[in-house]
């Protein structure tokens, strides 16, 4: 007996869902894969639901003819500036008696030190998406990813603590519901692509992923197998679009194709004097420019995009040195270019581009770095997909449930970081 899964990004620009069929023995295929460009949204937020609700629908169903058979429930992700996380930390005695005795951590007493964590204040126009443990310390030993079994007086727990817009995530909640689908959950779109596209060793080490999306750039940091640094910048793709309509005078789907087909971010001598094609507008004759002319325009943006980034890391994530990688997934790490120029501008070699593991499937087109953060939708929540499997497809999808399925979202990740 098999179960179905299915991860849906709502991108600015672009709508992309992967379908994965898991088996018995908790494998998984990829069987479905669509993308359709995106209606609706600004910058990564829903601004017409009715627009977004059809554009689901219409990627959903590509999907399902690509599949074979109807799917009714899926996952998506969340980010952009309806997202903001920060650090917290919790301490409790783990004898409950007061009489500060050692005793051995249970599974309740890592419980009560996430709860102590968790008690602060958040705004009333945000609901908690995710608390995730980065390290545990017992009576002053730090370092501890695992507790249980130990013997100790006094536990802390480090966690990372990720909100997002209850106006968001209600909007996203009613467009999948108007398309006739049920919601099983709702997860970080770093968090996300990390679990598709960065390895076990790189977060130990210390790596920043950098999602490019179309309206916004999303940057994680993760150090000691957690994330520690959460942002998003208000700058992506579309602004790059938005610069050769300018210069070349071209309507933005015209300039959107033109960066697709021939635009870079890095200057290669060998390509620099290939020709470009630019259409005429209003009576205008075509423009003919070259791919250097095309580069001139673009990175500069890109330059801006990365450099964003860095500042933030350095300003705000509170770490000295990262020894591994930065991983980059998104629309725009397919620019050609995109590592030479994330290499000038944060002076390392260790820049790479965020590649899904294989999964099967006849069209391979969902391990490019665009479809990273539906890939880690479906490998983040397989484990609650198959655990659902068995009940009942048409119950309403209320309140308890969300938090219910939330849970089972977060438990995962004290197991995987």
């Amino acid at each position: 007996m098999s179960s179905i899964i299915v991860g849906l990004d709502i991108g600015t620009s672009t709508i992309r869902v992967v379908i994965g069929e898991i088996s018995a023995e908790g494998g998984i295929e990829i069987i479905g894969v669509a993308k359709k460009p995106s209606q609706g949204l600004r910058n990564g937020v829903i601004v017409n639901i009715d627009a977004a609700m059809t554009a689901i629908k219409e990627t959903i169903e590509a999907a399902e003819q690509s599949a074979g058979f109807e799917v009714m429930t899926v996952y998506t992700a969340i980010g952009g500036a309806q997202v903001e996380s920060f650090n917290s930390k919790g301490q409790i005695g783990v004898d409950q008696s007061g009489k500060n005795r050692a005793l051995e951590i249970s599974e309740n007493a890592k419980r009560r030190a996430i709860e102590a964590a968790k008690a602060v204040v958040i705004p009333m126009d945000k609901k908690p998406l995710h608390v995730i443990p980065q390290e545990y310390i017992i009576d002053g030993l730090s370092g501890i990813k695992n507790p249980l079994g130990m013997m100790g007086v006094r536990l802390e727990v480090k966690v990372h603590i990720v909100t997002a817009s209850i106006t968001a995530y209600t909007n996203i909640r009613q467009c999948i519901a108007r398309a006739d689908y049920q919601l099983d959950g709702v997860m970080l779109k770093t968090l996300a692509a990390a679990c598709s596209t960065v390895h076990d060793d790189e977060m130990d080490l210390g790596s920043i992923l950098i999602d490019i999306g179309g309206g916004t750039t999303d940057v994680m940091v993760l150090y000691k197998g957690a994330p520690i640094f959460t942002v998003s910048i208000p700058v992506g793709g579309n602004m790059v679009t938005n610069d050769i309509a300018m210069v070349k005078g071209v309507p933005n789907p015209v300039a959107e194709k033109i960066k697709l087909e021939h635009g870079c971010c890095w200057f290669d001598e060998n390509q620099m004097d290939d020709e470009v094609i630019i259409p005429g507008v209003g009576g205008r004759p075509p423009e003919q420019t070259t791919r250097h002319q095309l580069c001139q325009i673009i990175q500069p943006r890109m330059e801006e995009i990365f450099s964003m980034a860095r500042r933030e890391v350095v300003q705000r994530a509170n770490v000295t040195k990262l020894n591994g990688s930065i991983i980059l997934t998104g629309g725009g790490a397919l620019l050609p270019g995109v590592v030479e120029l994330a290499q000038a501008v944060w002076g390392t070699s260790s820049v790479r581009i965020g590649v899904s593991s294989d999964l099967g499937g006849v069209d391979a087109s969902y391990r490019e770095a665009d479809f990273a953060t539906v890939v880690g939708l479906v490998l983040a929540n397989k484990d609650e997909a198959a655990k659902e499997a068995g009940r009942h497809k048409s119950k309403k999808s209320d309140g308890d449930t969300q938090d219910k399925k939330r849970n089972g979202l977060v438990d995962f990740f004290k197991s995987f970081f």
